[in-house]
């Protein structure tokens, strides 16, 4: 039982590697799809066995044992192996849930006042130009009384000519019509949980650039124009990092690895394919939610027999 809920905690350190060959190998929408759900079910499943884990321990309190009705003590393996398991599972968790709140609860801030900052300024069909030197540009979610909008500081639009702004725009505009900041949301809120899920965030990052600027290119019919473009505002981000006020959420102008997004731009468009990384991550998601099944099954079992019953076949 033991090694079936372990199972799941120990598979996420594979997930990285196979997300970064997806991100560069796989047309950008599929590999943003497919690494987010890679991400969020292994994320459930390490979420899942923690919760499995921590019942021995707690079963082990007279109240929890006598609302679980139990007649014998719960026997899933060697006492001392299992309540040690126990215990570090029920740590990880609290420590998990603390750190999600506490981080959520910051992040969620910071969009609230980034959307305070531009709620009154004046806006051209979603877009509005903040009066600040620094450049930047993101893509700002709304909410159920904000609408999205496209977010770009004056200095972004002095740094650039006036058919690279087109390209930016286009980009920022991808970003919101694929609701880019719910796949970034999912990952950070999977790397939160588990600290191999936190490296796999910044490969969805990717992919959602990618995907931007894919999308940027086909609007602008010029892939050379769009990488010029993609490339200036990085750069003129860069001169101002870590100055400027975006939260994690809101796709920016600089996001992921700018040189390989200019570089995937100045090669041809990428086509629609399935590699062996793709195979391996739903192999990967597959093992992870059998184990915890399996683990989840014989813990339930281990349970009914302590309660006197005879386990289910």
């Amino acid at each position: 039982m033991i090694a079936l809920l372990l199972m799941p905690l120990l598979l996420p350190w594979a997930l990285a590697p196979l997300a970064r060959r997806t991100a560069g190998t796989v047309r950008p929408e599929i590999a943003l799809w497919a690494i987010t759900c890679a991400t969020a079910a292994l994320a459930v499943g390490v979420v899942a066995s923690l919760g499995a884990l921590l019942l021995p321990l707690a079963l082990t309190l007279p109240p929890v044992s006598a609302l679980a009705e139990l007649v014998r003590p719960l026997a899933v393996g060697p006492p001392s192996l299992v309540l040690g398991t126990s215990a570090l599972a029920t740590g990880a968790l609290a420590l998990a849930a603390h750190r999600v709140l506490r981080k959520a609860a910051r992040e969620v801030t910071r969009l609230r006042a980034v959307q305070a900052r531009v709620a009154q300024l004046p806006d051209a069909g979603g877009l509005c130009v903040l009066d600040d030197p620094r450049p930047d540009a993101y893509a700002l979610p709304g909410g159920p009384r904000r609408p999205d909008r496209i977010v770009v500081t004056s200095g972004m639009l002095r740094a650039l000519g006036p058919v690279e702004r087109e390209a930016l725009l286009a980009h920022e505009r991808a970003h919101l019509a694929a609701k880019h900041h719910v796949f970034l949301s999912a990952a950070q809120l999977a790397g939160w949980c588990h600290p191999a899920l936190a490296a796999v965030a910044a490969h969805v990052s990717f992919a959602a650039e990618r995907a931007a600027d894919e999308a940027a290119a086909r609007r602008c019919g010029d892939r050379t124009l769009t990488a010029h473009a993609v490339g200036r505002a990085a750069l003129a981000v860069s001169r101002t990092a870590g100055e400027a006020g975006a939260p994690a959420l809101a796709p920016g102008a600089a996001g992921g690895p700018v040189p390989a997004r200019v570089r995937a731009l100045l090669a041809p468009a990428p086509v629609r394919r399935v590699v062996p990384a793709l195979l391996a991550m739903a192999l990967l998601c597959t093992a992870a939610g059998t184990s915890a099944l399996g683990g989840a099954v014989w813990l339930h079992r281990g349970v009914e027999t302590a309660q006197g019953e005879h386990p289910s076949d």
